[in-house]
């Protein structure tokens, strides 16, 4: 049977895509420009939404692997760098928002209320497949729980609801994945199961935290040139010890429960590890993953900033259109809505190159002859 020959309208839907832009209204015709600007927009973002989970969906799904290849770390990393260039895109969108004034927004916006952002299902799947945890969520203003305002109006379910439900019971996220797979890094050779392996463990992170205090100390000396009094003198020394303090507890992990304290140690000086010492042949792909998270929640961060500052420019202060606290609330979630809290901590906390201390199995982080 012969296939009939593909139309790019077809292929695209072109007609069906067009036939979109009329919010409420039975079509466009009767819209301002203005108005079919923010409608289209925002369908755009819902589209990049959707590319965004899938790669997000895959990524996941690689690491939550028992054992993550080693030659599927490249496709992960280009996943999660595609997520983030999504991100980059979408924040571009509020630079042509933006060409709306303050009364061109105005002359529409009450056909919006009560809906809001917040109503977007698939940013809230973005979240939470991310990592984001419930306890860190802010309120929108007068809803019990971030789902009641993904509900209809008389409170029965919605898609926007059944969806973000489906994808609360689809674990494990990525940041849990990611965190098992750190957690399975061979540290100084030595992995999970292997006989003492807390031990090498506690010696690695004893042997940074003594290399990061000769380097906070030299830092120091330096920091005294400009101090003016001897009060500058020591109240840089203060800030100094305080700094090689805050990273040996970070590294024995003294923050986290005692029955958890050895799984997260391990994690953070893997992450050492991977950072400081990523010339070493099989930590190279393994920082690329790690630099690429930054990236991800770097954009991620930037697209909620970029969307209060838009706002912000447009309407002001004023409440949201479901009743929200505005740019208040979207400032909120850009300072507190982040998930790789560990990831970005080490980079505080790196030291040169030529101070980090001499690993005792090096070369359990070589390529084998064979390959």
């Amino acid at each position: 049977m012969t296939r009939k020959p593909t139309a790019y309208w077809d292929y695209i839907r072109v007609e069906e895509l067009l036939d979109l832009q009329a919010g409420i209204a039975p079509d466009d015709s009767s819209l301002s420009n203005d108005e079919v600007l923010f409608i289209t927009i925002h369908q755009i973002d819902e589209l990049w939404f959707k590319l965004a989970l899938r790669e997000l969906a895959s990524v996941r799904d690689l690491f939550a692997r028992e054992r993550v290849p080693e030659q599927s770390l490249s496709s992960a990393v280009r996943g999660l760098r595609r997520i983030a260039t999504l991100f980059a895109h979408a924040s571009a969108h509020f630079e042509l928002m933006e060409t709306m004034t303050t009364r061109d927004y105005l002359a529409f916006r009450d056909k919006l209320s009560p809906a809001s952002g917040f109503q977007s299902a698939q940013l809230r799947e973005i979240e939470i497949l991310l990592g984001l945890e419930d306890s860190m969520r802010i309120p929108l203003g007068h809803e019990g729980s971030y789902l009641t305002a993904l509900r209809h109006a008389d409170g029965s379910e919605s898609p926007a609801s059944r969806r973000v439900q489906k994808r609360l019971v689809d674990r494990p996220t990525l940041a849990e994945a990611v965190r098992a797979w750190l957690y399975r890094t061979p540290i100084d050779g030595s992995s999970p199961e292997s006989d003492d392996d807390d031990a090498t463990v506690l010696a690695f992170v004893d042997a940074y935290v003594a290399a990061y205090r000769v380097e906070a100390d030299h830092a120091r000396r330096l920091a005294e040139h400009d101090a003016l009094t001897p009060a500058d003198a020591a109240r840089l020394a203060e800030r100094y010890a305080q700094a090689a303090e805050a990273t040996a507890a970070f590294l024995r992990a003294e923050d986290a429960p005692p029955e958890e304290r050895a799984r997260v140690r391990r994690i953070r000086a893997a992450l050492v590890l991977i950072e400081g010492y990523r010339e070493l042949p099989l930590l190279a792909w393994p920082r690329e993953v790690v630099d690429s998270i930054v990236a991800l929640e770097q954009a991620f961060v930037i697209f909620r900033q970029r969307h209060a500052r838009m706002v912000e420019r447009i309407i002001g202060r004023r409440i949201g259109t479901g009743g929200s606290a505005g740019v208040d609330y979207l400032d909120q979630t850009a300072l507190r809505y982040r998930v790789f809290h560990d990831v970005w901590a080490v980079r505080t906390l790196q030291i040169r190159k030529a101070a980090l201390p001499p690993l005792a199995n090096e070369h359990a982080y070589g390529l084998s002859v064979g390959d």
